[in-house]
């Protein structure tokens, strides 16, 4: 009788699974991320600093927003934090400190965690606020949803959402790479995002 080790099947199987495959994304195309349940398109909203506005300019923005999303059905909203965590350097900075003797090292230690605090502070409020866009291309019936006519309608998306005062601009593939590495390990220092590791690398013959 053959005994079967599912386990082991089943961490063979997912070690050869890629990283796309295991959060669950079919294709990253140049303009969204197609998945099993449905293609995502996002638009980057540019923040706005509410703290220095009037109680009616609030007002008006919030009432612009209604707006935005009772002219869309298909719109979610997704809100990233992209600043950086410091949190371990602080620790091993503290640590260093209460080891060190030599107190010219120990006050280069204290400087070095009041700047981290310091560009902590700086970030606080960086975020991104991304409207979403979810196109079911499985419904024949839907035309707004049909290769021929997504792009007219995400172009009547974001000019409603400029029209509504909002600053917006659709994600290009970088922009969508750069979106999930911030999502998914809080990766705001990459600039480039490759599809392979070690793809810049691979020098392409003639």
């Amino acid at each position: 009788m053959e005994v079967v080790d599912l386990k082991n099947n089943r961490q063979k199987e997912k070690q050869k699974q890629s990283t796309r495959e295991l959060i669950g994304i079919n294709e990253i195309t140049d303009y969204s991320i197609k998945t099993a349940f449905g293609e995502l398109v996002y638009f980057i909203i540019h923040p706005t600093n509410i703290s220095v506005l009037s109680e009616s300019t609030v007002s008006a923005r919030i009432y612009a927003l209604m707006t935005v999303l009772k002219g869309i059905a298909e719109i979610e909203m997704l809100c990233l934090n992209s600043k950086e965590n410091f949190d371990e350097n602080k620790q091993y900075l503290k640590k260093r400190m209460e080891e060190e003797s030599n107190p010219v090292i120990r006050k280069l230690l204290q400087m070095d965690s009041t700047n981290l605090d310091r560009m902590q502070v700086q970030m606080a409020t960086a975020r991104e606020f991304l409207i979403i866009i979810r196109l079911n291309r499985g419904d024949e019936n839907s035309q707004k949803d049909k290769t021929s006519d997504v792009f007219p309608y995400l172009s009547r998306i974001e000019k409603n959402l400029k029209d509504q005062g909002f600053t917006a601009r659709r994600a290009d593939n970088a922009d969508i790479k750069r979106l999930l590495g911030v999502y998914y390990e809080q990766n705001v220092t990459t600039e480039k995002f490759e599809d392979y590791d070690g793809e810049r690398w691979v020098i392409i013959g003639e």
